[in-house]
């Protein structure tokens, strides 16, 4: 009776939704806002070459449409819906309607399933999965793929769900000291693809099952702490359940990675959570258009400038003998 909803109806999304329906998941809802193209059904397992004809089929309806042939028990569901994200500016009015009712459906589809799977190809349309999965405190797994490397990653859970004394894992953006911004600017068309390695999906999309599988199967869910120790907790009826994997086909290798919850997280922090309870539509916006707007507001641009002062700090008396 598990719930999940796809973010991102591509070659991850395919591989995703495949895997979901060997464990018996019936209850599948799969968001993209792209159509098929010509290119896609070599790579892409739900799509077929009469899906990219007349302009292509949107990406999730067809998904969608395709599990249901396969087996025709499963509920499925395709929402055609581009993510507002930061570095994308919103300024027309029109263009503010349209992005505020993106955020309000993906909000609305993020709390009424039990597991998301973000499955995007861009670094800032996680952003805002990531920011409302931490809201309503939701099981998500994250997927990412590079040329011949793939990551999996589970985020801890909401700022304001773990339990007392609980150390929180990270989310995506808690490594970084900068805040997501447009990455597709500067790139030609065909660097806007994401090229990789074809087995990489399918790995990538089987783990992120079996990692969901794990979890499904722990009291705690998004809360099981890391840990293959007999006793630790981290251990669940299917084996351990690590944080993140990270793998390369170029290396033929996959290692096992933890991260806690960063505080001043642009996205998963409890700062930013809050600040979206009580302003909702007006952060967002301040988002998608400032570019230090987040930063600031969790305090990373305070951070970052008393780094620079360091340094300079450390640089003008690195020649000076003055001191002794």
């Amino acid at each position: 009776e598990t719930s999940c909803l796809l973010v991102g109806a591509g070659t991850l999304g395919c591989a995703v939704a495949r895997t979901l329906l060997g464990w018996g998941f019936r209850r599948i809802t799969l968001l993209d806002g792209g159509t098929v193209s010509y290119s896609n059904p070599v790579r892409q397992s739900l799509f077929e070459f009469e899906d990219c004809k007349d302009g292509g089929k949107p990406k999730a309806e067809a998904a969608a449409a395709a599990l249901k042939r396969i087996f025709p028990g499963t509920q499925t569901r395709g929402v055609q819906l581009n993510i507002p994200m930061p570095g994308h500016f919103v300024t027309s009015e029109a263009a503010q309607k349209e992005a505020f009712e993106a955020a309000d459906t993906l909000e609305a589809l993020i709390a009424e399933h039990d597991a998301i799977a973000l499955l995007t190809d861009t670094r800032e349309s996680r952003w805002l999965p990531t920011m409302l999965a931490a809201k309503h405190d939701k099981l998500l797994i994250n997927s990412a793929l590079g040329f011949d490397s793939y990551m999996v990653m589970r985020h801890g859970g909401g700022p304001h769900g773990a339990k007392d004394g609980e150390e929180r894992l990270g989310c995506y953006f808690c490594n970084d000291v900068v805040a997501p911004q447009n990455s597709m600017k500067d790139r030609t068309l065909d660097q806007q693809c994401t090229v990789t390695r074809p087995g990489l999906a399918p790995i990538a999309g089987a783990l992120l099952v079996e990692l969901l599988v794990g979890l499904l199967h722990h009291p705690d869910r998004q809360h099981a702490p890391v840990g293959a120790a007999e006793g630790s907790g981290g251990l669940g009826k299917l084996g351990e359940l690590p944080h993140q994997v990270r793998g390369s086909l170029a290396t033929f290798n996959a290692n096992s990675v933890v991260g806690q919850a960063f505080p001043q997280c642009t996205a998963c922090s409890a700062c930013v959570v809050d600040a979206y309870e009580r302003e909702g539509k007006d952060l967002l916006l301040r988002a998608f258009n400032n570019p230090t707007a987040l930063e600031d507001l969790t305090g990373l641009t305070e951070l970052m400038a008393q780094s620079a002062a360091i340094d300079e700090l450390l640089l003008d008396g690195s020649g000076s003998d003055d001191d002794f």
